[in-house]
């Protein structure tokens, strides 16, 4: 077999549907499209539309909010963080911050994440010192039972001007 003797499968691309090319043609005059009005225009989308009923989305109730000042945060586990260490990525005698831990690959942070936030899933197994934008209290418990120590860096509070 040759280059130029590749061919598509039969039936792989189907042939091209010339419209509006007469009545003859079978697909002349309104193009399949039926008659007048909005949906033999191009460019309409009904969805949703219940022929003047009224629709789902408006019949059931709303529910919830969305905060847009939540602040999200990157999760990490003791157990993750000590496998890290454990396999030289992160260095176990300095101190571990949240610029080390993104250059380690093991958080990704960015415009919509807050910091660091380190929790308590798996075991810590040797003294680390940690500062993270926050953390739970059982991962504080069990990396200060280790001999470690975290330091939760507080967000600074914005200043309201007085009246």
């Amino acid at each position: 077999m040759k280059l130029n003797e590749l061919r598509d499968n039969e039936g792989a691309r189907p042939k091209f549907k010339r419209v509006g090319r007469g009545i003859g043609s079978g697909k002349g005059k309104t193009s399949g499209r039926g008659v007048k009005g909005q949906k033999a225009r191009t460019g309409v989308s009904l969805n949703g539309f219940e022929g003047g009923q009224l629709p789902i989305y408006r019949r059931l109730p709303k529910r919830g909010f969305v905060n847009l000042f939540r602040k999200e945060y990157a999760p990490i586990n003791i157990g993750t963080l000590d496998a890290a260490i454990e396999s030289g990525r992160l260095p176990a005698d300095q101190a571990i911050d949240e610029a080390a831990l993104e250059a380690a690959g093991l958080v990704r942070t960015g415009a919509k994440i807050a910091g660091v936030r380190l929790l308590a899933r798996g075991e810590i197994k040797r003294a680390v010192k940690i500062s993270v934008a926050g953390a739970s209290a059982a991962a504080i418990a069990a990396v200060e039972a280790a001999g470690g120590s975290v330091t939760v860096l507080a967000p600074a509070k914005e200043e309201k001007p007085e009246a």
